[in-house]
């Protein structure tokens, strides 16, 4: 899978031009969506020194992107008549989302398994009623002529 990720508000706290501490778990997690063999592309509105401080702090951390702002790295708008600032993902990681950005590990839930935001809220609601319902069933009864 093709996933795009945004920087700013994303993988760090938003302090745009300066970058923010890193939001819990989001480099792990791009690691391990790499070592999945997803293809990681870069999508910020940084260009310039502030991109390149951008991918350097990735990359000290051990996360290296496939590309950075377009869809593959040899991609040029040089004389490119093509070329279209919309790139062509499967997937899109940002702050922006409606509804806000899961934590790390939810993104990487829905990611490794597929899953649909709205997928991964059913699942938690339905594992709360099935806790609620079984301890409400394992509770012991109590008898008439228990004392």
């Amino acid at each position: 899978m093709t996933i795009a990720v945004d920087f700013d508000g994303t993988i760090v706290e938003h302090r745009y031009p300066e970058i923010g501490e890193e939001l819990p778990f989001a480099t792990d997690t791009l690691k391990m969506l790499i070592r999945d063999h997803h293809r990681l592309i870069l999508w910020s509105v940084r260009e310039g020194k502030l991109l390149d401080d951008a991918v350097n702090w990735c990359k000290e951390r051990g996360v290296e992107f496939y590309a950075v702002n377009r869809d593959y790295p040899e991609e040029t708008t040089d004389n490119n008549q093509h070329f279209s600032r919309k790139l062509k993902v499967d997937l899109w990681i940002d702050d922006r989302n409606i509804g806000g950005l899961p934590d790390w590990g939810t993104i990487y839930r829905m990611v490794s398994r597929h899953k649909t935001w709205n997928d991964i809220i059913n699942e938690e609601i339905s594992h709360f009623r099935m806790e609620s319902y079984e301890e409400s069933h394992h509770r012991r009864k109590k008898h008439w002529w228990q004392f």
